[in-house]
């Protein structure tokens, strides 16, 4: 329930009002679809297994484990 505590709006006012309370309590648009998700955060990006340290024989480990 909301209540006028001080001044004395107009109807237009308090319509306003009360059209932004109601769009912050249902989320926003609604059926908007969601935001793309990055694919700087996929998990795919990710690697398991240590890149080869940089160094001299560094080709070598490339395709062979050490």
């Amino acid at each position: 329930m909301i209540r006028i505590v001080r001044g004395n709006p107009t109807p237009e006012e308090l319509a306003a009002a009360l059209a932004v309370v109601r769009a912050r309590v249902s989320g926003g648009a609604e059926g908007a679809p969601p935001p793309p998700s990055s694919e700087w955060s996929s998990p795919a990006r990710v690697t398991r297994t240590p890149r080869p340290a940089p160094g001299p024989h560094a080709w070598a480990r490339t395709y062979w484990p050490s």
